[in-house]
């Protein structure tokens, strides 16, 4: 998801939902950039244009 592995996981004694905590929205842009990548792909190539 962007971040190395471990980064929050690896601290001693961080609860789960404290690492959630710690997280907080940083992981919601790279799951968006996904979530669009995935509907472009599937989009047909007339439906990519900007209604003007």
């Amino acid at each position: 998801m962007g971040l190395p592995t471990g980064h929050v996981t690896d601290v001693p004694g961080l609860s789960r939902s404290a690492q959630l905590k710690a997280l907080g929205n940083g992981v919601m842009p790279p799951q968006a950039v996904h979530a669009l990548n995935l509907l472009l792909a599937t989009a047909p190539a007339g439906d990519l244009t900007a209604a003007a």
